[in-house]
């Protein structure tokens, strides 16, 4: 199915629009600078260590936690890295931005009665710094996260949980990611519409993706 089919259905056939948060609806710059460029620099300093070891020693560690849910729990990291990471976010948090046309996008959404979730892996502490630097939060019914439902989207489980919880039917529901993993999980799981939001960091090259999944690279592309 290609974009100018789906959007038709969004418009028509879809009743639950589910939207991932990071790299989708705000741009992914903000996770990027975090933990490859301010992380390092603050555990350099603590260690007395080169930038360039930091880094090496820190990417290793976040691979290591991959898809758990450990690899968005700051509390865990704080303690892991001993270092505030929820401190170190509020500092930074003026970099916190919504992609081009994500605010037009949710008011039509809205306008249309769709029943509107986030279904976010991030943590319930940067979930709240970043709902309260954009104010996105008042477009979404509800949010749900990894944490509140034990497993990463990454995981089946997930979404069976989630389904439970928000009570969206899976034929007549819309799902848009930046990650093609999770979106191929949600489309195992049974979810008919699933997209993938390219350039999620604004300030770098898009990524290369497989062309397994319809794209769009702004909300622009999807509104009515």
């Amino acid at each position: 199915m290609d974009i100018k089919d789906l959007k038709k259905a969004l418009w028509t056939e879809v009743r639950y629009v589910l939207l991932d948060m990071d790299g989708t609806l705000l741009d992914k710059y903000f996770d990027d600078y975090f933990w490859e460029h301010l992380v390092p620099e603050k555990y350099a300093e603590k260690h007395n260590i080169t930038f360039g070891r930091a880094r090496e020693e820190l990417l290793k560690k976040y691979k290591a936690h991959e898809r758990t849910l450990n690899w968005t729990d700051i509390d865990f990291w704080s303690q892991e890295l001993d270092l505030d990471i929820p401190a170190l976010k509020e500092q930074i948090r003026h970099l916190i931005e919504v992609h081009p046309h994500v605010e037009d996008f949710l008011r039509e959404l809205n306008a249309a009665g769709k029943k509107v979730f986030l279904v976010t892996n991030a943590h319930y502490k940067t979930l709240k710094i970043k709902l309260r630097k954009t104010r996105i939060g008042g477009y979404f019914h509800r949010a749900v996260t990894s944490f509140e439902m034990g497993y990463p989207k990454e995981d089946v489980r997930f979404w069976q949980r989630t389904e439970k919880v928000l009570g969206f039917k899976k034929e007549r529901s819309f799902f848009v990611d930046d990650s093609e993993e999770i979106l191929k999980t949600a489309r195992e799981f049974g979810i008919k519409y699933v997209v993938l939001k390219t350039r999620a960091n604004s300030k770098e090259e898009e990524e290369a993706c497989t062309g397994e999944f319809p794209a769009v690279r702004d909300f622009k592309e999807l509104l009515p």
